[in-house]
């Protein structure tokens, strides 16, 4: 396994474009109205606005609609670190929601905490943002992709 590169650096044009256009090809995340904003190495960005099509009854930003951006954006951060015939799979992932997600839209950063030729472990983290409050950490969690060869299939 080796250290994730340094986020500061820019992911290569190729990278982002490969990442993007599997991203469009997600069904939920349109449906969720989730775009990514971000594309580094080792890391990706999504925002997620709220509305009342991702919330729960109290008004806050569901946790499934908080899960699922946190996953996407732990895989997609995965994969920038992939060659181009290997895609990613989660294996598993655990989220703690550590406060109800009150803001205009969530972000959620996932970052390659190790990546390996098989198991790649990936830091999940969800901030509320509030325009004019800034943020709030309201979900983190922990994840394990696989690494797949798309060239076999």
């Amino acid at each position: 396994m080796t250290e994730a590169p340094d986020q500061q650096q820019e992911a290569s044009a190729e990278v982002r474009r490969r990442v993007q256009d599997s991203f469009d090809r997600q069904g939920l995340m349109a449906h969720l109205g989730a775009r990514i904003t971000g594309i580094t190495p080792g890391r990706v960005h999504i925002v997620l606005g709220a509305r009342e099509e991702v919330s729960q009854q109290h008004g806050y930003i569901h946790a499934g609609a908080t899960s699922a951006v946190a996953d996407t954006a732990g895989g997609y951060a995965a994969l920038t670190l992939f060659p181009d015939d290997c895609d990613v799979l989660t294996v598993e992932y655990k989220i703690n929601l550590l406060s109800p997600a009150v803001g205009d839209r969530i972000e959620a950063i996932g970052t390659v905490v190790k990546s390996g030729r098989t198991l790649t472990v990936c830091r999940l983290e969800v901030y509320a943002l509030r325009d004019g409050a800034g943020r709030t950490l309201v979900a983190h969690g922990q994840q394990t992709l696989i690494r797949v060869n798309t060239s076999a299939q």
